[in-house]
């Protein structure tokens, strides 16, 4: 039987183990963390549909969010059980008459591609997110995608990672790879807490981790640093309803009747080779104090260790103060400021991408560990 090892229990490393089980692979799957992923639990994670371009990229992320859909229905179908899509619509508005035009247009041509997207009067805030305080919205029209969902990306970790166990996957946590085990230019294998692990493929998905595993193997796997913040709530009384996009601030729900959000402004405050007098966290607060009413009485919020992975996309990211992940092809088309890539040190290994014998996944999400913010 074939034998794979995959590095890296988040969501790629999850998804890469569910199918290959599937497929009759002998699979062993190593974790530096515990059962709830790193880098996968620190993430905005929302469909992202409507801000992809070229119409082929539109038309790949389109069929990511209907795959979503059918695994959730094969998976789930007839048990009751909750799953990681949650759907919800899209609102997003626009304070200057230029911010609206681009809302405008990208709604036009959107709805030519046969994506739900629509304009709506601000009044419908009422009904779409009553949780929203409609003083918040300066602008004379929505645009709401109708066919939005945010994800659980732990959830999904998790339910794959199981679904791969229950077809024999080796699942190990608190299992870090400090060595991996070579045969001339050939990766044969792993070592985790002082045990080898031998396959006869070795799949890198290890997130924020990744350019260490690949540097193991004698190669140097480019990865760049980025600032970006992510707040989630506490419990609420009154849940949100639906994701808002606005100019200061994203907000989606998250498990519990939290909420989630990140913001662009902010995250721009937070290079490394800029200041400000006004804490982040206090900041990215205001902010959603300005669009739900019941932030107003949470505190500054405390802070817990976690992972965080860098994006050019703007929903995702955690909490952080350095984020890490591999370079993006749309990096430069991002809408906030982002430093420059970071030069190779001195006598560091040749970059040498995906070598045929250590498979490194692209993560949607990577980065390094940092502070997680819950506000009281």
């Amino acid at each position: 039987m074939t034998r794979a090892l995959v590095i890296g229990a988040g969501v790629i490393g999850a998804a890469t183990a569910h199918r290959l089980a599937e497929a009759g692979v002998s699979v062993t799957v190593l974790d530096a963390g515990g059962r709830t992923p790193g880098t996968s639990s620190a993430t905005f994670s929302i469909d992202v549909t409507h801000l992809k371009t070229p119409h082929s990229y539109f038309l790949l992320n389109r069929r990511s969010a209907a795959l979503h859909r059918e695994l959730e229905h094969e998976i789930h179908a007839g048990t009751g059980a909750v799953g990681w899509r949650h759907p919800a619509p899209l609102v997003q508005w626009g304070h200057t008459e230029e911010e609206q035009r681009i809302l405008r247009v990208r709604a036009e041509r959107l709805a030519g591609w046969g994506h739900p997207c629509r304009t709506a009067d601000p009044g419908e805030l009422r009904t779409l997110a009553p949780a929203v305080d409609p003083a918040s919205c300066r602008a004379t029209e929505l645009v709401v995608h109708d066919d939005a969902a945010w994800y659980d990306a732990p959830l999904l970790a998790r339910t794959l990672l199981d679904r791969a166990a229950a077809l024999g996957a080796d699942i190990r946590y608190d299992s870090p790879v400090t060595a991996l085990l070579l045969d001339g230019e050939r990766v044969r294998g792993a070592e985790a807490r002082g045990r080898r692990f031998e396959a006869d493929h070795i799949v890198n998905c290890a997130g924020p981790d990744a350019g260490r595993i690949a540097e193991l193997a004698g190669v140097r796997l480019p990865l760049r640093q980025i600032p970006g913040l992510v707040g989630e709530s506490v419990p609420l009384a009154e849940p949100l309803r639906a994701i808002v996009a606005t100019p200061g601030v994203d907000l989606r729900p998250a498990p519990g009747n939290r909420v989630c959000a990140i913001s662009w402004p902010v995250d721009a405050l937070l290079a490394p080779t800029a200041s400000t007098d006004v804490p982040p966290e206090a900041d990215l607060l205001s902010r959603c104090a300005a669009i739900l009413p019941a932030f107003r009485s949470l505190g500054v919020p405390g802070s817990v260790s976690a992972p965080f992975p860098k994006t050019a996309f703007p929903w995702s990211a955690r909490i952080s103060r350095l984020l890490v992940s591999t370079p993006s092809p749309h990096t430069a088309a991002s809408p906030s400021p982002r430093s420059s890539p970071p030069s190779p040190p001195r006598n560091s290994p040749p970059p040498c991408p995906n070598p045929p014998w250590l498979l490194t996944a692209p993560t949607a999400t990577p980065h390094s560990p940092s502070a997680t913010k819950a506000w009281q």
